[in-house]
């Protein structure tokens, strides 16, 4: 409940305090004057009626700032302490410097060791990988060169080996002459029934006649010589067939059949007289084709 100012003019009065010296009923201080029943009842119908709504909460005051210790709360220094002189101040900063090169010389030098090792690291991986492709190069190279020589070692093997039938076949021939007796025989068989023309080597042709004259003429085939032929060789002409029973066509079809076909039967005379090791080409002429 408020008062107006109006109002408390009238209703409040200054206090004194009571004078005890003086008789009573003089000198005292009048009573104040008693609110009308009707004052009360204005200043009750002018009072505003109280507020429902929540007083505004006030902000936090803020904490006082903590105030520096006193004096006396400071300990005491103890009785010999000093201070450090200036020889002291420069031998402290000598060792801080001391210590602060040591720090960052090791720091540098851990520091330049990691790099190196990752530096020596790389490069020599970078060594190793080229020199193991080098070697890997080198290994697919001899593996390469091991199969070509394999392959030429097989080569020269087989030469070798054709070579020396060769001379084996010549050799026999020459030591057995009678083996023509069975080439002409053998070549007369793949021949239809008929008269035949029988072309032999001049040394062959009368052995061929002691052996087989009378039986072959009973037959009807003719001899004849002809000296472009070696020995052990024929040539069998028949009614629209002819029979190659020459060294160099039996030699190639020999050949044929393993898988060679570069040796050739006929050899230089100069090859013939050294020692020969492969098969060397035909220098002799060909023997002309006889007539069907």
């Amino acid at each position: 409940m408020s008062i107006s100012r109006h109002q408390a003019v009238g209703a409040y009065r200054r206090w004194e305090p009571e004078d005890f010296d003086a008789p009573a009923g003089k000198g005292s201080a009048p009573p104040p004057e008693a609110f009308a029943p009707a004052d009360l009842a204005g200043l009750v119908q002018a009072a505003p009626a109280p507020s429902t709504a929540s007083p505004p909460i006030a902000p936090p005051a803020p904490e006082p700032a903590p105030s520096p210790p006193a004096a006396d709360s400071v300990a005491a220094l103890p009785p010999d302490f000093h201070l450090p002189t200036a020889e002291e101040i420069e031998r402290m900063h000598d060792d801080m410097r001391r210590a602060g090169f040591e720090e960052g010389r090791a720091a540098g030098h851990a520091e330049g060791l990691e790099a190196g090792r990752a530096e020596g690291y790389t490069e020599g991986r970078a060594r190793a990988e080229a020199e193991a492709a080098r070697l890997a190069g080198l290994a697919d190279s001899l593996d390469e060169a091991l199969r070509e020589l394999d392959g030429e070692i097989a080569e020269q093997l087989m030469a070798l080996a054709i070579e020396m039938a060769r001379r084996m076949v010549k050799l026999t021939l020459a030591e057995h002459p009678e083996a023509i007796l069975e080439t002409v025989r053998s070549a007369l068989l793949q021949l239809p029934q008929g008269h035949a023309h029988i072309q032999l080597h001049p040394d062959d042709l009368a052995l061929v006649r002691e052996h087989l004259g009378e039986q072959l003429a009973h037959a009807g085939h003719r001899l004849q010589e002809d000296a472009r032929l070696e020995r052990g060789e024929c040539r069998i002409d028949g009614q629209g067939a002819q029979v190659d029973a020459t060294l160099e066509t039996r030699w190639r079809r020999v050949l044929e059949s393993i898988g060679h076909e570069r040796a050739r039967w006929h050899v230089a005379e100069e090859a013939e007289a050294g020692d020969a090791t492969g098969p060397v080409a035909d220098t002799a002429p060909p023997a002309p084709e006889p007539p069907a």
